[in-house]
């Protein structure tokens, strides 16, 4: 069983997922996960943005560590690797969560969650244009398309919730594996 810290750290992901950043106070997360009241301050002195920081960098290294596994070889494979870890989310909850990172992006209120959400994204761009370049696509070529992959999935996620459907975000996946960059060759 997880230990207090991980649950609420676990609980935090997933209310900044379904809910943003304003309705994730302690009390929804103490809620969640029946943590002791205690437990906020033992485990977090220094308050929300510690917990919330905690969790984007749960969330975060959840994600790069699916996107790192068993390193896809094709810049096709690479792109369906992240583009179905959103689909899953979508459909997995029942279009009740999009991206933490995204909720705290646009509703952070210090500038430390905006520079932690922003290298968070930069990790990620960073990472998907390696495995890119790995698979024999050229630099510009897979910097422009590591960018492109996360802010239309971003977007694809944003719209998709919105309208409770899948369809949006398949039409963005359709159109970005129809443009993935060639190989050198």
């Amino acid at each position: 069983m997880k230990d207090v810290r991980d649950r609420m750290i676990e609980g935090t992901v997933q209310l900044l997922a379904t809910r943003g950043l304003q309705a994730t106070s302690f009390s929804e997360v103490l809620e969640l996960t029946d943590a002791p009241r205690g437990s906020i301050y033992h485990h977090f002195p220094d308050g929300k943005q510690q917990l919330v920081t905690a969790a984007l960098e749960r969330a975060s290294d959840r994600a790069r560590a699916l996107l790192q596994s068993g390193e896809p070889t094709t810049a096709t494979e690479i792109a369906e690797r992240f583009i179905g870890m959103w689909r899953a989310l979508l459909l997995g909850t029942h279009f009740a969560a999009g991206c933490s990172i995204t909720a705290v992006t646009v509703a952070a209120d210090t500038p430390d969650l905006l520079e932690l959400t922003g290298r968070i994204f930069t990790d990620w761009r960073r990472d998907l244009a390696r495995l890119l370049r790995n698979a024999g696509v050229a630099r510009r070529d897979a910097e422009r398309f590591a960018a492109t992959v996360i802010a239309a999935c971003e977007g694809a996620v944003v719209v998709s919730r919105a309208e409770r459907s899948i369809t949006p975000f398949d039409h963005v996946a359709s159109f970005l594996l129809d443009h993935v960059p060639p190989t050198a060759g």
